[in-house]
């Protein structure tokens, strides 16, 4: 991808002596010889025109108006020529153009676990990853711009964009993203990191509707990839939620009150939550009393499906009527009515449903170690599962922060960490857990390997070598006191590994091996299943002696999210270690723990790091601080990274291979999901 791109005029081809032709329903699979757009598999719309020498006709389905009748607070359909943007995407189907209609049916975990695999098939931002997980593409945006040292970024939006209940979508819904949203501390009390740049606000100008300008404090080329992979979205309808909001409306709490709130913030906060992750429960799920009172159910979107139902047991979705995408038959997508979202958190059932063919998609949360299953049932269950590489791998990290005071200082003891990485029998987890299709290796934070970093952090103490590790912990007084055969701390009292684990981040059998190899050395361990919530809500709360979750981000990521390397060292549903290091970094030493020179040492590297050009030699320079200085301290302790499966039932049609297993590309969201279909099901 180049520093910018701007539309700027058409591709003619053979085409263009008949511009008033049909448009060839070209997908990829068959490009009926019209030449490629600017961007993989989509057009603007002049430029398909152009390029196929046609005018597109449009077409909407045939159930819109029911489905927009299932959308609390939408008023009547209008036509789809008023719907639709000026300038609609155009999307190239993968094998056909699909029919309309089915209901997909889906898993998640839990109302705010496991649920990204669902939230990536709706999903929009400005601008995404193509599935070649290499070139950036339009989305909502329609184009953009860089300056020439990356500290201004300008995106064109699209001429008639509207949310799912009819409304303009302009440039001052992202302005009231970030002005109002992120950066008020009544919505979100911290601003994520990757709202700033080396730790300071951005600027949002906003010279007309289509058009807007993120003015940055420094250089931060990376911000764009991170629109592209993250689950948050930088819009956020101000004509709604705005009534709600004091800066915005004068009566903003007497219209909360209506509602039965005391406040216009806490309307918000039931809408919202009190942060940027979207499957929030609504306020349908957190207060059904009121929800007959409110005008929408939920806040309007620009995703391909809308909430219409919610409880605990799951929620519904149907599709947006006014979503800004059109297939080259100038179909509006979606194809798919509706989203049936089920929560299941015992592994065991979501396996068994998959077997039985009763899903029609699924990735998240699927672990390598229940494949066999899966596989040896594919054609009985009408359903097909791909392995693909994860981005991430299986850590564990020691609370260097715990609120135990001696596990702290065994934990903080970089020796500690030693030992129990060079205890850990990564070939025989390998050929055990993984059946011998991963590869063993260190956490360094990236992944892939970007080609700056030295190999050898990849094997930092990532050998086996029980003898090292007993070894190491007799150095440091974690030894038998008592004579039970199992190590104690240094003050005598027992030490015991509680190791809680979520099939959601890691798979049960690992947690068991490295607890096995632990024991194996004299520190006993424990293992207990929870479910996703418990996890993280213990994890946050500074409760676990060991975090277990996938880890590591690819450097296009990295780039744009420091989050890897700040303290806690990633967000509320990834793996994170050192909270109170946090609390004293966020509190600018006023609470918490002050942490050790290494985390001040990644703090200013990674700042600098983002604001180098990638490849130069300070950039390569300060990428290899941050992977030793990560790999060397042990803070996260890799295992094997190994592929994992990716299911989709047979009747899911213009489903491709994906390139990988990942969070990290938001999963489903480079694979064009809109174009998905479901045979035989009108």
């Amino acid at each position: 991808m180049g520093k910018s791109f701007l539309f700027a005029g058409v591709a003619l081809c053979a085409f263009a002596g008949s511009a008033l032709a049909d448009c060839p329903q070209i997908t990829v699979a068959d490009m009926k010889g019209v030449k490629a757009g600017a961007f993989p598999q989509q057009y603007e719309l002049a430029e398909f025109e152009g390029a196929a020498g046609c005018k597109l006709s449009f077409a909407a389905n045939p159930k819109s108006a029911d489905l927009n009748g299932k959308i609390q607070g939408n008023g009547a359909l209008p036509s789809l020529a008023e719907r639709l943007p000026e300038e609609p995407l155009v999307v190239v189907p993968y094998a056909e153009i699909g029919t309309y209609g089915g209901v997909l049916d889906g898993l998640s975990n839990a109302p705010e676990a496991g649920t990204s695999d669902l939230l990536s098939v709706r999903h929009v931002s400005l601008v995404r990853y193509s599935d070649d997980l290499a070139t950036i593409v339009p989305n909502v945006a329609k184009s953009w711009e860089w300056n020439g040292d990356f500290t201004k970024l300008t995106f064109k939006l699209r001429k008639g964009h509207k949310w799912s209940d009819g409304s303009p979508f302009t440039s001052e819904d992202v302005k009231f993203w970030y002005d109002d949203m992120v950066f008020d501390e009544n919505i979100i009390k911290k601003p994520k990191d990757y709202v700033l740049v080396a730790g300071e606000r951005m600027t949002v100008d906003t010279p007309d509707a289509e058009t807007v300008v993120f003015n940055l404090p420094a250089p931060k080329p990376g911000l764009l990839a991170h629109f592209a992979t993250h689950y948050s979205q930088p819009f956020m309808p101000k004509h709604f939620l705005g009534m709600y909001h004091p800066k915005y409306s004068s009566d903003a709490d007497a219209n909360a009150k209506k509602l039965g709130f005391d406040s216009g913030y806490e309307v918000i906060s039931a809408y919202y939550g009190n942060s940027d992750w979207t499957d929030t429960p609504s306020l349908m799920l957190a207060h059904p009393d009121k929800v007959a009172k409110a005008p929408k159910a939920v806040y309007p979107t620009l995703e391909s499906h809308i909430v219409v139902a919610e409880s605990t047991e799951g929620r519904h979705l149907v599709a947006n009527p006014y979503f800004h995408m059109v297939d080259t038959a100038g179909n509006q997508l979606p194809y798919i009515n509706e989203i049936d979202e089920v929560h299941i958190n015992e592994n065991e059932v979501r396996i068994l449903k998959a077997v039985n063919g009763e899903i029609d998609y699924k990735s998240q949360s699927l672990q390598l170690p229940s494949a066999p299953i899966m596989l040896e049932n594919q054609e009985k269950g009408g359903y097909t599962v791909d392995l693909k590489p994860t981005i991430a791998m299986p850590t564990f990290a020691f609370n260097v922060t715990s609120t135990d005071e001696e596990k702290r200082k065994v934990f903080g003891n970089l020796k500690f960490r030693q030992a129990m990485s060079v205890a850990m029998n990564r070939e025989e987890i390998n050929e055990v857990a993984f059946f011998d299709l991963g590869q063993p290796k260190q956490y360094i934070a990236f992944s892939p390997t970007p080609d700056f970093v030295d190999p050898k952090w990849e094997k930092h103490y990532a050998q086996f070598d029980p003898d090292l590790a007993k070894k190491l912990l007799d150095e440091i007084g974690v030894v038998d006191k008592d004579g039970d055969g199992a190590r104690d701390l240094p003050n005598g009292s027992p030490l015991v590994l509680n190791l809680q684990f979520a099939t959601q981040g890691i798979s049960g059998q690992l947690v068991e091996l490295v607890a096995q190899n632990w024991t194996d050395v004299g520190v006993k361990a424990t293992v207990k299943e929870v479910t996703p919530d418990e996890y993280r809500s213990a994890q946050s709360s500074n409760q676990l002696d060991v975090m277990m979750w996938q880890k590591g981000q690819p450097l296009a990521i990295v780039l744009g999210n420091s989050e890897l390397f700040q303290p806690p060292f990633e967000n509320y549903f990834g793996g994170r270690n050192g909270m109170l290091w946090a609390e004293y970094v966020d509190s600018k030493g006023a609470s918490g723990v002050k942490p050790p020179a290494f985390v001040d040492a990644l703090l200013a590297d990674i700042d600098a790091f983002q604001s180098a050009p990638v490849g130069t030699k300070e950039s390569n320079e300060i990428g290899q601080r941050l992977v030793q200085n990560m790999t060397e301290n042990l803070l996260f302790i890799g295992t094997v990274q190994a592929p994992n499966p990716i299911y989709h039932r047979n009747g899911l049609k213009n489903f491709p291979e994906f390139k990988t297993w990942s969070y990290e590309y938001y999963r489903t969201y480079p694979y064009r999901p809109q174009q998905w279909f479901l045979a035989d099901e009108g």
